[in-house]
């Protein structure tokens, strides 16, 4: 095949497409991975087990510099030093010295062929090919031909780059986008999520831009393919096991597109989180593991390849990717796409270790629109060195590292199609309420919000008589069926009124503070938002 387009023209032999099988034995033949007791490939991602948010470069250059939104997330790179990194890949490419040539998949990125992305990725390990070969879209017979990329990613992880100080950058990793050339190149980091979501950036760019949102949520659909919801949340928060549900079929996990005609899977494939996987709360994720499978960092018993599913030796963030047929409750299980009509629900999940979030609520526009700028969820304390109480994270459109524009710009489109569409937004809380997570308080379990989120799905919750939040202003519902009333208002339901209302400021601030730095001026947008009470206020409460 011509590569000359890339300024490659002799890197051996070229895998193209192959399939899972053959990569696997590939993968195995060259001491890339071992074959775990259910058929799956275990792979260890080497120095790097999750991505490299301070080494991702765009180049810096008209064609997109006016829309990019410039900062920590998207930080710019000159011309001269990407095309100086990008030689030294070709030169890595053409020296083919293992002599095994190079792995290439050619395939779509979004289900809706309105609005897909051609998409070529290039790399040198087999498993690598098997990673893309799981989360992209596979093309069908006679899809290839005349197969012409949109957008190429050449994976070239073990190219260093060792004048990093010189360059400006941050270290010898580098994952920098070129989007006038429609190509990234990747260096110095084996971890196979940067393939994934260096694509996803690059949606986050164009579909926007075509009056499309891109939205980093999961979303299912009822048995009969009706009444589809979103769900938002960051990792913790239980996105990927909440739209994993034996009674709904699963459209995607993790990354979505929501146009004219409905929303749209952009991936073919599920990159779950198998830390503490438990075959008894999460059997789709579990029954996935299975021949064609890829594991990433597991830990495993040498001897009978059994994964310890508890053991975070090697990471918190241990991985499991595989094409998302392999979850028996999906849409695609039977080859058909994985899409849906516009959603009917929308909700937001926050894992509030504050304990100030109530269990349910239901959001105005205006609320949405706030909420999904703010993106939050909070750390538990004692999970990173230093933290003794629980840590507000807020992560813009609840995939702040993806974003490519401003978040005003992808929350603007969602205001503006939950109002064409008519459609409701929902917090769920899926963290503590009735105290913070360092009292020793239990987690709201996950039946009780399964249970949430079917009342929501069957409508049911809009029969109950709602109630205001005293901080946020959601509507709090006074009951739900077959769930104890006492835990769906924070407020009643701490023990100790001081300590909530001072824990509440406290949350309260944090929002305001966060929020400050968008700048934004919209007087209704800033109104949503919760606010914090004076001591009068307090006392009348």
């Amino acid at each position: 095949m011509d590569l000359s387009y890339l300024g490659l023209n002799n890197i051996g032999h070229i895998n193209r497409n192959v399939s899972a099988e053959a990569l696997i034995e590939k993968a195995l033949r060259n001491g890339e991975g071992k074959l775990g007791t259910r058929g799956e490939l275990m792979v260890d991602t080497g120095t790097y087990t999750g991505r490299s948010p301070n080494d991702k470069y765009f180049v810096k250059e008209e064609f997109s510099g006016d829309n990019l939104w410039w900062g920590p997330v998207n930080r710019p790179t000159d011309t001269a030093v990407f095309e100086k990194l990008y030689q030294k890949v070709i030169d890595y490419y053409e020296a083919n010295e293992d002599g095994k040539g190079a792995y290439i998949f050619d395939g779509f990125c979004g289900a809706d062929t309105d609005n897909r992305l051609n998409v070529r990725i290039i790399a040198k390990k087999a498993w690598q090919a098997i990673f893309v070969n799981n989360m992209f879209i596979r093309p069908k017979t006679g899809e290839l031909e005349g197969f012409e990329p949109d957008f190429t990613i050449i994976n070239a992880s073990e190219v260093m780059d060792e004048d990093f100080e010189e360059h400006g950058h941050n270290s010898e990793t580098f994952v920098i986008f070129n989007l006038e050339k429609r190509v990234a190149i990747i260096g110095g980091t084996e971890y196979g999520g940067e393939m994934k979501k260096g694509i996803f950036s690059i949606m986050h760019y164009y579909l926007p831009l075509k009056g499309i949102l891109s939205m980093h949520c999961s979303a299912n659909v009822d048995e009969n393919g009706k009444n589809p919801v979103l769900f938002f949340g960051l990792s913790g928060t239980g996105k990927t096991t909440l739209s994993t549900d034996e009674l709904r079929p699963l459209i995607g996990d993790d990354e979505h597109g929501w146009s004219d005609n409905g929303i749209f899977n952009f991936e073919g494939g599920c990159y779950a989180k198998a830390i503490n996987l438990n075959p008894e709360y999460e059997p789709g994720i579990y029954n996935a593991i299975r021949h064609g499978a890829l594991m990433e960092n597991v830990v495993f018993d040498t001897d009978s390849r059994a994964i310890d599913f508890f053991d975070g030796s090697k990471t918190e963030n241990t991985r499991i990717c595989y094409p998302i047929h392999f979850i028996d409750n999906c849409v695609a299980s039977d080859g058909s796409p994985s899409i849906a009509g516009h959603p009917e629900k929308i909700i937001f999940l926050a894992c509030d270790a504050y304990g100030i979030l109530p269990p349910v609520s239901k959001l105005t526009p205006e609320q949405a629109m706030y909420h999904f700028i703010s993106g939050y969820t909070a750390k538990v304390a004692g999970t990173e060195r230093g933290i003794t109480e629980p840590a507000a994270t807020f992560s813009p459109c609840y995939g702040g590292p993806f974003l490519t524009l401003h978040p005003v710009k992808y929350a603007e489109l969602l205001r503006e199609k939950m109002n064409e569409h008519r459609v409701p937004v929902y917090l769920v809380n899926t963290g503590w309420v009735g105290a913070n997570a360092n009292s020793g308080a239990d987690r709201i379990s996950l039946p009780v919000t399964r249970s949430i989120i079917h009342a929501i799905l069957d409508g049911t919750i809009e029969e109950s008589e709602f109630e205001l939040d005293s901080y946020f202003g959601f509507q709090i519902p006074t009951s739900l069926s077959g769930i104890d009333p006492n835990i769906l208002n924070p407020e009643k339901s701490w023990g100790n009124a001081d300590e909530y209302h001072a824990t509440a400021q406290k949350l309260v601030k944090k929002f305001l503070d966060n929020f400050e730095q968008y700048n934004l001026t919209d007087p209704a947008l800033l109104e949503a938002g919760p606010c914090l009470k004076e001591v009068g206020e307090l006392e009348a409460v």
